[in-house]
């Protein structure tokens, strides 16, 4: 389609798919949102990381052609349109794409940006691995035992944002139903006349898709267990219909490559729990991804005190919004924390910095840039470019190791050299050998 706002880069091409898996040109095109806030400045340092990374490994036979499109203040700026139809069209058009921090408001305004790309290009995996790199300053004893990744549905729960403002017409007209039609469940609200309403929809679909998603990963990048964390004794038919459907689908799709904690249960009630705890040794002895579920406060207080117990995680939306930051403050926090919106039906991926936009630091060039640099790993290593993806992870180790860092660690670590957001940059891209 024809870009008013954006130049469609004329040494590139198309990501396309064919039998659902992406093929990658040697310059694919690929856009990008520098964002708002201190994302110019996260933004510039990344680049030249991720560039440097695919040089490094590639030579000159493979090159992002690099687009950009408008989204946020900046757009707002030159389009009067926070979220430009054309900018959704090129993620849409050259699938894989990457993005800064956009500004969104709390309670009224509008709209959030990163939910609406989000569900305009139905991205229903958010995808978050967390990780720990030597050196970083950490609240826990053990930080080092952390490596998961995390997969929150994206598109249901209640981001769905279906809501009832309380005093309007739509939030009467809807209590005067469920009143009349639904009276047990209306009882049920302590205080209804002055009650905002939100609605909470998880389906089959979007569970299923989500936990086949997070099963391929695991059984792609070896790892040894799956957790369905949720709310089902509480929410039976949400959350725990979540439950349910996940090992539904585990056993039905993925047949003797997993083992479950429904099989366990139903071998304990046949013939005992030694046979059962024995069968369950075996399946994960051959190779087998054990998968298993936990209820959500427990997952929280679990993956601080026992970590290593948890190796990938799927769970709904609003529990995979606590957990992946509550997870990424034991590894350094947010400024480092990566994270990518994916299809993995499509291929369309949206990776983006995880951290707000901390305007009060715009334009001082102090940031940790890590979160975008290591968004960009993710993408790199999404799109199969994996020497390219593992030069970054070498550069930030050494970067770290080496006690050169930005404000928020040097504050933290003793003996260490105080980087600028561009400085640190360099410093990764030294680090690469």
């Amino acid at each position: 389609m024809p870009y008013r706002y954006s130049q469609v880069p004329p040494e590139g091409e198309k990501i396309t798919i064919l039998s659902g898996r992406l093929q990658i040109p040697g310059r694919p095109i690929v856009p990008f949102v520098e964002g708002d806030g201190t994302g110019p400045d996260i933004w510039r340092a990344a680049v030249q990381v991720i560039d440097a990374a695919v040089e490094r490994a590639y030579g000159e036979s493979r090159r992002i052609a690099w687009m950009e499109v408008l989204a946020g203040e900046k757009a707002f700026g030159q389009t009067g349109d926070w979220l430009p139809e054309e900018t959704v069209e090129a993620f849409r058009e050259f699938r894989v794409g990457i993005k800064g921090p956009l500004t969104t408001p709390v309670g009224g305004g509008m709209r959030s940006l990163n939910v609406a790309l989000r569900k305009a290009l139905d991205l229903y995996a958010c995808v978050r691995p967390v990780r720990y790199f030597e050196g970083v300053p950490s609240p826990v004893k053990r930080p080092q035992d952390v490596d998961m990744v995390l997969f929150r549905e994206n598109t249901e729960d209640l981001y769905a944002g279906v809501e009832f403002e309380c005093g309007t017409p739509a939030n009467v007209r809807f209590r005067e139903w469920l009143h009349t039609e639904l009276p047990d469940e209306y009882a049920r609200i302590r205080f209804p006349e002055t009650s905002g309403i939100a609605l909470k929809p998880v389906s089959r679909e979007g569970t299923e898709r989500l936990v086949r998603a997070a099963i391929r990963c695991a059984l792609d990048d070896g790892r040894r267990s799956l957790t369905l964390v949720h709310k089902g004794n509480i929410l039976k038919h949400t959350e725990g219909a979540f439950l349910r459907w996940g090992y539904e689908l585990a056993e039905r799709e993925f047949g003797d490559r997993v083992y479950t904690w429904t099989q366990w249960e139903r071998s304990r009630e046949a013939q005992g729990e030694e046979h059962a705890n024995a069968e369950q040794e075996a399946a994960v002895r051959a190779g087998r991804l054990w998968i298993k579920d936990a209820i959500a406060d427990i997952a929280f207080q679990q993956t601080l005190t026992r970590p290593r117990e948890f190796d990938v995680i799927a769970t709904t939306n609003l529990n995979g919004d606590y957990l992946s930051d509550a997870l990424a403050a034991q590894v350094g926090g947010i400024g480092i924390a990566p994270g990518g919106n994916i299809n993995f039906e499509s291929g369309h991926a949206v990776f983006e910095a995880t951290h707000g936009t901390a305007p009060k630091y715009a334009g001082k060039d102090m940031v940790n840039p890590g979160s975008v640099i290591l968004s960009g790993e993710m993408m790199l290593r999404y799109m199969g470019w994996s020497e390219a993806a593992r030069n970054i992870i070498r550069g930030m180790e050494g970067a770290i190791a080496a006690r050169t860092v930005t404000y928020d660690f040097h504050r933290l670590m003793e003996e260490a050299t105080l980087l600028t957001c561009s400085e640190f940059g360099q410093a990764v891209i030294g680090h690469m050998g």
